[in-house]
C-alpha cells in the first residue's frame, strides 16, 4: 500500500471515529434532557468516576443508595412518599447518563492513543484532540458541580450550572464535528467570504439560542406562557421587568427568559432563510447547497418542535426531541459555515 493510500485510509478512520464520538455526544445531550425532564438528576448523590460505573447488584446495594437519597432535600420536600421502586425509576436515567459520559471518554481516548501510536495523527491534530479530551474532563467535573447545587437547601440544580454543562457539551460536539469536517473536506486558504462570515455569525446565534434554552429548562419556564405566538395574550408580557435590578430578570424571571428564547428563535426564522436565499443565488458547490438545505429544514423542524413542546407544557417526548433538535441545527450550521467560509465554486 502506498503512503498516499495509507494516509487516506488513516484519515477516513479518524473521521469515522470523530463522527462516532460526536454522535455519542448528541446522544448524551438527549439523555441529559430526559434525565432533567424526569427529575432524575439528583438520584445519585455521590461522584465516583470509577466505582460509580458498577450498578447496584443486590438488594442491600439498592437500600444503601436509597438511604442516601432519602437524606437529600429533594426527597424530604418533593419525593417524601417515594418508595424503592420509584427511586429505581429515576436512578436508572441518571446512571445511564453518567455511564454514557464515561463511555464517551473511553471511546474518545483509547482510539486516540491507537491513532497516535500508529502515526495516523500529526502533532497539530494531536494537540487539538488533547484539547477536546481536556474539555471532556472539565465537562465531567461540571456535571457533578451542577448536581451538587441541587443537593443543598433548594432541590433544584442551578440554572447557571445547568447551562454551563450544556455549553461544554455543545463545545465538545462542535470541536469534534469541525475537526472531522476539516479532515473530510479540507478548506482552501482563500480569504473568507461575506457569506461565510454571516454563516459563522449564525453559528454563534444558534449556540446562544441553545444556551437560553438551558435557562428556560433550568427555571422551568417552559411550564409557563403555554401559548403561541402571544405570551398569555401579549407580544411582550408586562411582567418582563418585574424584578430589581433589571438584569436579574434575564436569569430568574420566567417571562423574560422565555421571551429572550422566543426572540432569538424569531431572529433565526428570518436570518436562516435569508442566508439560504443568498447562498442559492451564489456560485457555490453542490455540497454547500445541500448543507444550506439541511440547515433550513432542521431549523423549521426545531421551531415546530419548540412550539409543540410549549403548547403542551413540555412533555417528555417533545422536550427531549427539542433538545436533540438543537444539536442537529447546531451541527447543520457548523457544516454550512465550514462550506461557506472558504467556498469551492460550483
Amino acid at each position: 500500500m502506498s503512503n498516499d493510500k495509507h494516509g487516506l485510509h488513516s484519515s477516513r478512520g479518524v473521521v469515522a471515529w470523530l463522527l462516532t464520538c460526536a454522535t455519542l455526544v448528541f446522544a448524551i445531550v438527549v439523555v441529559g434532557g430526559v434525565t432533567r425532564l424526569t427529575h432524575s438528576g439528583l438520584s445519585i448523590v455521590e461522584w465516583q468516576p470509577l466505582v460509580g460505573a458498577i450498578p447496584p447488584l443486590s438488594d442491600a446495594d439498592w437500600q444503601q443508595l436509597f438511604l442516601k437519597y432519602r437524606h437529600t432535600p429533594e426527597f424530604q420536600t418533593v419525593n417524601f412518599d417515594m418508595d424503592l421502586a420509584g427511586f429505581k425509576s429515576i436512578f436508572w436515567w441518571e446512571y445511564f447518563h453518567r455511564l454514557l459520559g464515561r463511555g464517551i471518554g473511553a471511546v474518545f481516548l483509547l482510539p486516540m492513543l491507537w491513532f497516535l501510536w500508529r502515526g495516523s495523527i500529526g502533532r497539530p491534530l494531536a494537540w487539538k484532540l488533547a484539547g477536546v479530551f481536556a474539555l471532556g474532563a472539565v465537562q465531567g467535573a461540571m456535571g457533578w458541580y451542577m448536581v451538587k447545587s441541587g443537593l443543598v437547601d433548594d432541590p433544584r440544580v442551578s440554572q447557571f450550572r445547568l447551562t454551563a454543562h450544556l455549553a461544554f457539551a455543545l463545545l465538545i460536539f462542535a470541536a469534534m464535528f469541525w475537526i472531522a469536517l476539516d479532515l473530510l473536506f479540507p478548506r482552501h486558504s482563500s480569504s473568507p467570504t461575506l457569506l461565510g462570515t454571516a454563516a459563522l455569525a449564525l453559528v454563534i446565534v444558534i449556540l446562544l439560542m441553545a444556551l437560553t434554552g438551558g435557562f428556560v429548562a433550568g427555571i422551568r419556564a417552559g411550564k409557563a406562557y403555554n401559548s403561541f405566538p402571544l405570551m398569555n395574550g401579549h407580544w411582550v408580557p408586562p411582567e418582563i421587568l418585574m424584578l430589581e435590578p433589571w438584569w436579574i430578570n434575564l436569569f430568574y424571571n420566567m417571562a423574560t427568559v422565555q421571551f429572550v428564547h422566543r426572540s432569538i428563535a424569531w431572529l433565526l426564522a428570518l436570518a436562516v432563510p435569508l442566508l439560504w436565499w443568498q447562498a442559492m443565488r451564489s456560485n457555490i458547490a453542490p455540497r454547500a447547497r445541500l448543507a444550506c438545505h439541511l440547515l433550513l429544514g432542521a431549523l423549521a423542524a426545531q421551531i415546530a418542535l419548540g412550539i409543540a413542546a410549549l403548547l403542551h407544557a413540555v412533555p417528555l417526548a417533545l422536550g427531549a426531541a427539542h433538545q436533540g433538535g438543537a444539536v442537529i441545527v447546531f451541527a447543520a450550521a457548523l457544516w454550512v459555515a465550514h462550506e461557506l467560509h472558504h467556498p469551492r465554486a460550483a
